[in-house]
Order: structure tokens, then sequence, then C-alpha cells
């Protein structure tokens, strides 16, 4: 069925991206089989590669999603925003609870002749390993490297490098606990 989804896919690659943004937002209330199939069809003409058996939940704002890498099995629950501007990768067996956020960037406020708004952004790639949950309302920012087997406990902000097997919790993000 993935296959066949992907096919339609690349068909839907000849609309124009504002008219594949609008189907993607127009779906974006509704959690029946209808509307996740229709916005993982879009998310497909979109992304570097996308797997099997994603969900991708009502309200999920994917900003840059050329710069998106989707494993199977993988979930992102009702309003959550990710920006790929710098690059995010999501392995297999990942789980993004609801209302949470990615953001594979920076801003930079250095050029005091210009609102900081206004100052460039700097890409910074994130890269989520195989068997990650992301708690609810957690913060991934750009830069992150999570490990095989992590969980972010809910309303965490993570940087840096997120060691394997454990569980990570707090601003900024600490071990809490080995797994």
């Amino acid at each position: 069925m993935y296959d066949l989804l992907k096919k339609i896919g690349v068909i839907f690659r000849i609309l124009p991206k504002p008219i594949r943004n609008f189907i993607f937002e127009i779906t974006s209330n509704y959690s029946n089989f209808l509307a996740l199939a229709v916005r993982y069809i879009i998310l497909s003409s979109f992304v570097n590669s996308i797997g099997e058996r994603v969900y991708i939940g009502k309200n999920v704002t994917i900003r840059n999603p050329e710069n998106l890498t989707i494993g199977n099995s993988v979930s992102i629950h009702d309003n959550c925003y990710l920006d790929a501007f710098g690059s995010i990768e999501l392995g297999n067996y990942v789980s993004i609870a609801n209302h949470s956020s990615l953001i594979s960037f920076e801003h930079t406020w250095g050029d005091n002749d210009v609102p900081i708004k206004y100052n460039p952004s700097i890409k910074k790639s994130i890269s989520i390993s195989d068997d990650v949950w992301i708690g609810s309302g957690c913060r991934v920012l750009g830069g992150t490297n999570v490990g095989r087997r992590v969980i972010i406990a809910a309303g965490a902000v993570a940087k840096g490098e997120l060691i394997e097997s454990n569980i990570y919790g707090g601003v900024p993000t600490r071990i809490i606990k080995k797994l």
C-alpha cells in the first residue's frame, strides 16, 4: 500500500508547491484514514525520503520538507512543528509527541545595523536515531544528535549530543536515568 501512496506522491510532484501545501493544510484538521493518506501522499511528494507506517497527526506544520528524511514507523503527533531548513533526519521507530518542535537552524544577532529578526540564520542539522521517543512539548534545537533508544521527557529542551540508551529531561536536557 505504501508503494502505491508513494507513486501517487510522485504524480503529485507535477502540481505547484502552493497547491500541494494547500491540500496538506486542508486535510490537517482531520484524523480519518483519508486525511492521513492524503497527508502521507503530499508529504512524500516533498521530502528527501519517507518510510512506511508514517503517521502525521492533525495540525502538524512542516517547513522546508525537501530537507526532511523520515524512516519507517514514525509518528508525528498533533500540533507539532518541524522546520528542516538545516535538515532533519528521523530514524525508524521515532515517536514525536504532541506540541513538540524540531528547529534545524539558529538565529544570529551580530549585525547591529539590521534588526535582530532580519539577521541571517545558520543551518544546523538535527539527527534522530532509531527507537527514540520525544515527549510532549519538547524542543529539539539545531545541532542536536539523538542516539539510539533515547527518551526525551516532556517539556525538555534538547541541544547537542544525547547519548544512546538514556532518558533525558530538563532545560537544558541532562541524563535522568539509564535505560
